[in-house]
């Protein structure tokens, strides 16, 4: 059995989609899964052993490009796939299967795709409040997808540890350390102030601990304001990576700290994956649709739901949700995750 799995856009997303290729497997052991993402996503898909290729997808997202979603389904279509099952709930994302001629099409109902998909579903989100579980849902036969899944698999990315120690060594990182990813996307009001964050480092440090700060080139501004609030003595133990390391060796990075310290963003979904104990801050957004899967983890949310917000009313668009979360709170939480402080 040859099936294409059309992926997220998301990196968070992708991580999750795990799930569904763990059950795809789990149902069906010889088959064969390849998956059409985004290029930067497909880093994370080589870390996931369930997968024979990862395809990628040549446009942007939100783009129609019409005779670029042709070409692709022209070379797709040689390929024989029996089933491709598509997780994004869009028109656009379902055109390649159709154009492929694939003979089984599933997915959610989503944006009319009438036609597009012949195995269309229609969700129930009372049964699915998670999104993995949505994923998941569409691994199972049409007859059985309103009924509650009993097994969450929960993903799992491997670690490459011959890359995870030369960028140790790149980085001077020790064997006592503690991540930081304090990015986000969409605005600052998902993210944790930067003076939290230099609080936090301040009290590690006081303790020994070695903060090794992750995150993209565009999270370097927000890295340096935390950088900002640090003494020299301090920064000496602060390791600032943003920018400098590509997804795969964060990948790395996030499976050798002792603990992460994190946002709701994509790095929070990678260090969930790879079994790391885990702070996970959530403000405007919620963990009851998207939450860190791991058991392995500590959600620290101080509201109840869904605030549709980039940019708060506070300092620098923060979100109060956010700043009300304190340092001496995650300072606990880490403790709670073995994180030995005596602060």
């Amino acid at each position: 059995m040859n099936i294409l799995v059309v992926g997220p856009s998301w990196v968070g997303d992708m991580v999750m989609s795990q799930s569904l290729l763990l059950r795809l497997k789990a149902d069906h052991p010889d088959c064969n899964i390849d998956v059409l993402a985004p290029d930067w996503c497909r880093p994370v898909l080589a870390r996931m052993p369930q997968i024979n290729q990862a395809i990628a997808m040549p446009v942007g997202h939100g783009s129609l490009q019409w005779s670029v979603r042709k070409e692709l389904a022209s070379t797709l279509s040689a390929k024989g796939y029996d089933q491709a099952i598509v997780l994004p709930n869009s028109l656009k994302s379902a055109l390649v299967p159709w154009m492929a001629k694939i003979p089984r099409r599933t997915g959610w109902h989503g944006e009319m795709r009438y036609g597009l998909l012949n195995d269309r579903r229609k969700l129930d989100t009372t049964a699915f409040p998670l999104m993995v579980q949505r994923y998941i849902a569409l691994a199972e036969p049409k007859k059985d997808s309103a009924t509650e899944l009993q097994q969450l698999l929960r993903p799992k990315l491997t670690v490459d540890l011959s890359q995870q120690q030369a960028v140790c060594e790149q980085f001077s990182l020790n064997n006592d350390v503690v991540a930081f990813c304090p990015g986000a996307e969409f605005g600052p009001a998902k993210r944790w102030p930067h003076f939290h964050f230099a609080k936090l480092a301040s009290l590690l440090i006081a303790e020994g601990k070695q903060i090794f700060c992750l995150g993209s080139a565009k999270d370097s501004a927000a890295i340096g304001q935390i950088k900002s609030l640090l003494s020299e003595v301090e920064l000496g133990k602060f390791v600032d990576v943003s920018g400098q390391t590509s997804l795969t060796q964060a990948i790395d990075i996030l499976a050798k700290a002792q603990a992460i310290v994190s946002n709701d963003s994509g790095l929070m979904h990678i260090g969930a994956a790879v079994g790391t104990p885990l702070v996970a801050l959530y403000g405007p957004t919620s963990p009851d649709f998207t939450p860190p899967l791991s058991d392995n983890c500590e959600v620290i949310r101080l509201i109840d739901g869904f605030i549709k917000a980039r940019k708060g009313d506070a300092e620098q668009g923060y979100h109060q949700s956010m700043i009300d979360i304190t340092p001496q709170l995650v300072l606990e939480k880490l403790q709670l995750l073995g994180v030995q402080c005596e602060y």
